[in-house]
């Protein structure tokens, strides 16, 4: 983590306000539902406490993951003089020639990637591919399928 995370300002934030959610209204609830599990009796054979405490550890792990992210994060901001080129943060939206399909991604540090949500990770292969794009340019990413080819229809930030 010598390099710190990379983040975007609004992947900064949003992990930001996570870990204030959790570390205070999600705590409370998971300390009140091991008091009210408590209050059942023998805990060797309660699962909801059991449940409870996994639950605070899954938490209490989460609370840590997002402080480290938080203290080594290095918020990168487009640089100047970078045109309409991909970058950090930039909205891209590419051209599938063989599928005859067009898709829209954001570029972010590998901590805020989610392929689901189309965010995707410039240390990825096809982040990788992207940077320094302009419109018009063509990228090749492999996949485990083979060779996909997409041309960059858009750059936005």
């Amino acid at each position: 983590m010598a390099n710190g995370i990379q983040l975007t300002k609004e992947g900064y934030e949003k992990l930001k306000k996570e870990l204030e959610e959790l570390q205070g209204p999600v705590r409370m609830a998971i300390a009140e539902a091991i008091r009210e599990a408590k209050s059942h009796g023998d805990l060797r054979e309660n699962a909801a406490y059991h449940e409870a405490k996994l639950n605070q550890t899954r938490l209490e792990f989460r609370i840590n993951d997002l402080e480290k992210a938080l203290l080594h994060a290095k918020i990168v901001e487009r640089p100047e003089g970078s045109g309409d080129t991909a970058h950090l943060g930039s909205k891209v939206t590419l051209y599938d020639e063989e599928f005859d399909d067009e898709l829209t991604i954001t570029l972010v540090g590998s901590f805020e990637a989610d392929p689901a949500k189309d965010m995707v990770s410039i240390g990825s292969p096809m982040g990788e591919n992207l940077i320094g794009k302009g419109v018009g340019d063509v990228i090749e990413v492999q996949t485990p399928g083979g060779t996909t080819r997409y041309v960059v229809r858009n750059v936005e930030m």
